[in-house]
């Protein structure tokens, strides 16, 4: 009997430490899964370092690079072991890693800036939108449609279009421009708006 209730303990333990580990408060309080398992078709998540991801989300956007430069450097984005190599955020200060290249950077250039609007939603850290589909192409926030910048491609195959959470930011060098950030992941993407 006592090894019957040993168990029945130990069956308990495991699962409130596991939800502990998968579920996550919304700024709203609604529960948000954090690390959801993959669906079919979907690339597999990369495990999210401890101070990258996780549920973190930024108190405010990249401060605006004031260094000027005659070409934009290559950015260094693996900065710590297990980091990704991907643009991201680290939880402990809220640090963008990979926004260094200041307002010269060419690939981010744009003849018509804000040629299909201006978002309208909720941007920053209070304002947490669910991905209900698409893909890096296009995909939606409730009514509203944004596209990746397609050199930045690489950065999102393991987002989930149809579950993920990101957050958007103005992106202060690049007119035209938002930063998506992916809450599970803790790693951004530039965006563009597409129009609701």
């Amino acid at each position: 009997m006592i090894r019957l209730h040993r168990i029945r303990l130990g069956v308990s333990l495991s699962s409130l430490v596991f939800a502990s580990v998968v579920v996550s408060q919304r700024a709203g309080g609604e529960p948000v899964v954090v690390a959801p398992a993959p669906q079919h078709g979907a690339a597999e998540p990369r495990a999210a370092s401890h101070d990258v991801g996780r549920g973190h989300i930024p108190a405010r956007g990249p401060a605006a690079v004031h260094v000027v430069r005659d070409h934009a450097p290559s950015p260094v984005l693996r900065d710590r072991p297990g980091h990704p190599e991907a643009p991201h955020v680290h939880v402990e200060n809220d640090r963008w890693i990979g926004h260094d290249m200041g307002p010269h950077d060419a690939r981010l250039h744009l003849d018509h800036p804000w040629e299909h609007g201006r978002f309208g939603g909720g941007i920053g850290p209070s304002h947490i939108w669910r991905m209900h589909g698409g893909g890096r192409d296009r995909f939606e926030l409730d009514g509203f449609f944004f596209r990746v910048a397609p050199f930045e491609y690489d950065y999102v195959n393991d987002w989930l279009w149809d579950s993920d959470d990101i957050v958007l930011y103005l992106d202060p060098d690049h007119v035209g421009w938002y930063l998506g950030y992916n809450v599970r992941l803790g790693t951004y993407v530039h965006l563009m708006y597409l129009g609701g």
